[in-house]
C-alpha cells in the first residue's frame, strides 16, 4: 500500500480494503496492517526526519521499495508495542524480499540506531528547537509539512510563530486514530438500530453512532444501505441545512456536487421527511453512479450526471442547495493521512477559481428565499472565508445567516470559527473532521 501511495498516488482509503480482502486479512491481522499503514503515512514526516539522522544516505537516493520498508521499521520501533528484534529482523526479511538482498545490511544498520531510543529521544535531535523555530518543530514533532502548519494556525487565529496552544492540539489530533462513525438514513433506519448493533451513540449528530471495532458492512443497516460511514460533522452540516426555515414551497432540493454520496444519502432521508425530492448531481459518470448506489434505498432522491458550472436545471429553481465543494481535503487528515504529503499550497489556489464558480451556481440555483450551505472538507482560509467574501463582493443577492446559531439547537456543540457567522468543526475540539459550514439565503436579484 505505501508504495501505492508514493509511487501511484494511491488513495490509502480505497486501496487497503482491497489488498486486505485479497489477502485474505481479518481480525487481529487486518488491524496490525491497518495500523502499520496508516500509521507510517500519519508519521512520515516524523520518521523521515529520524531516518535522516540516523542513515549515511540520503532518503531521496533510496529505492522506493528500501524508503517504505525504512519507515515501516520506523513506526514498529517508536509507535508500537512490537518488539524491537522483531521489528528489525522482519524488516530485514522483508527488504529482502522487494529489493534483494544488497540493501538487507543498510536496512539492519539503520533501524538498530533507530531503536537506540525512543520517539522522544529522537525527535529532540531530529527536530528544530521550540523557542527558535516553533512552526518547524511543530513540522517535524507531529509530522506535517511546514506550510499546512502555517495555515492552520491562521484557520484557528494563530499567529504562526508565536504561541499556537491549539494549532499544536490539532496537528496532534491528526495523528491519532479515528473512530468510525456512522450515520443512519432517517426513515430507514435510526441512532438506536446502530447502538442495539455495537455503536454508541454520536455525541452531537441525532442520526449518528461510533463504531468501536469491527466491520461496518457487519452492520446490517449498513448492508442493507439504510445507514452509512459517514463523519459526524458532515452530518452535521447536512442536517443545518434543512434545518434552516424556508419561506413558501420547500419541494426541490439540489445537492450540486453530489459524489461520492454520503451527504446526498442524509438529505434524501430528510427531503422525504419534509415532504422533497433532492437532485443529486455529480460531473463524474463513475462517482455519480456511487450517488445512485448510497440513495438508492430512500425514494426521494435522483441522480444525475451534470456539471455543476454548467447546470442542466432551470435557474432559481430549488428551494434548498448544499454546494460540497471540491477541496484540499486537509480537514481530513486522520482519514487520509497521505494528503497531508501529496497537497501544495499551489494545490489550494489552483482548486479557489473552481470553489468560487460552485458557489456562484449554487446562490443562482436557488430561488428567491431559498438557502445554500457552501461546505468544505477544508479548514484553510483560501477555501472557506476567502471564497465567501470574494463572491459575496461580487453579488448583492445574498444573505449570511448565522450557520453556528442553526448548530446551537444541538445541546452543548459550539463550532463557531473566528468569523462568528461561520461554522467551524475540528477534530481537536469536536473529535470530528475539520468540516467549514456556511449558509446563505438567496435575495432578489
Amino acid at each position: 500500500m505505501l508504495l501505492a501511495v508514493a509511487d501511484r498516488d494511491a488513495y490509502a482509503n480505497l486501496l487497503l480494503p482491497q489488498l486486505l480482502a485479497r489477502h485474505q486479512l481479518t481480525g487481529r491481522d487486518a488491524a496490525l496492517a491497518t495500523e502499520l499503514s496508516y500509521g507510517t503515512l500519519r508519521g512520515l514526516g516524523s520518521y523521515d526526519a529520524v531516518l535522516a539522522v540516523c542513515s549515511d544516505r540520503a532518503l531521496d537516493a533510496l529505492e522506493s521499495p528500501v524508503r517504505q520498508v525504512l519507515r515501516l521499521g520506523v513506526h514498529q520501533l517508536l509507535a508500537t508495542r512490537v518488539a524491537p528484534h522483531a521489528a528489525v529482523a522482519t524488516s530485514v526479511d522483508l527488504v529482502k524480499g522487494v529489493a534483494g538482498k544488497r540493501p538487507a545490511g543498510f536496512v539492519n544498520a539503520v533501524l538498530r540506531r533507530v531503536a537506540t531510543r525512543d520517539l522522544a529521544g529522537w525527535l529532540e535531535i531530529a527536530a528544530p528547537a521550540r523557542d527558535a523555530d516553533l512552526v518547524g518543530h511543530l513540522s517535524v514533532r507531529y509530522s506535517h509539512p511546514r506550510w499546512i502548519v502555517t495555515a492552520m494556525a491562521a484557520a484557528l487565529g494563530e499567529a504562526a510563530g508565536g504561541d499556537m496552544p491549539e494549532t499544536e492540539a490539532l496537528l496532534a489530533a491528526d495523528g491519532e486514530r479515528p473512530r468510525v462513525h456512522l450515520c443512519a438514513v432517517p426513515g430507514l433506519a435510526g441512532q438506536q438500530e446502530l447502538v442495539a448493533a455495537g455503536g454508541e451513540p454520536a455525541r452531537w449528530s441525532p442520526y449518528g453512532a461510533y463504531l468501536p471495532d469491527g466491520e461496518p458492512s457487519a452492520v446490517t443497516a449498513v448492508a442493507e444501505g439504510r445507514a452509512g460511514v459517514q463523519d459526524e460533522a458532515s452530518q452535521l452540516v447536512a442536517a443545518a441545512l434543512a434545518r434552516v426555515p424556508v419561506r413558501g414551497g420547500d419541494g426541490r432540493w439540489l445537492d450540486l456536487c453530489a459524489g461520492p454520496g454520503g451527504k446526498a444519502r442524509l438529505l434524501a432521508g430528510l427531503a422525504a421527511g419534509q415532504g422533497a425530492r433532492l437532485v443529486a448531481a455529480e460531473l463524474r459518470e463513475h462517482r455519480a453512479r456511487l450517488v445512485g448506489s448510497a440513495t438508492a434505498p430512500t425514494s426521494a432522491c435522483r441522480s444525475v450526471v451534470a456539471d455543476g458550472l454548467r447546470p442542466a436545471w432551470r435557474q432559481a429553481s430549488f428551494d434548498r442547495v448544499i454546494a460540497d465543494v471540491p477541496c484540499s481535503g486537509l480537514g481530513a487528515l486522520r482519514r487520509r493521512p497521505e494528503a497531508r504529503w501529496r497537497r501544495t499550497p499551489e494545490d489550494v489556489a489552483a482548486l479557489g477559481t473552481l470553489q468560487r464558480g460552485l458557489l456562484s451556481s449554487a446562490l443562482d440555483a436557488a430561488r428567491p428565499g431559498g438557502i445554500v450551505a457552501y461546505v468544505t472538507c477544508s479548514p484553510h482560509l483560501a477555501e472557506t472565508r476567502e471564497v465567501l467574501a470574494d463572491v459575496l463582493a461580487a453579488r448583492c443577492d445574498a444573505e449570511v445567516l448565522d450557520a453556528p446559531g442553526v448548530l446551537a439547537q444541538v445541546p452543548g456543540l459550539a463550532c463557531a470559527g473566528p468569523d462568528n457567522r461561520y461554522a467551524q468543526f475540528w477534530p481537536h475540539r469536536h473529535g470530528t473532521d475539520a468540516m467549514f459550514l456556511a449558509l446563505l439565503r438567496r435575495g432578489a436579484p
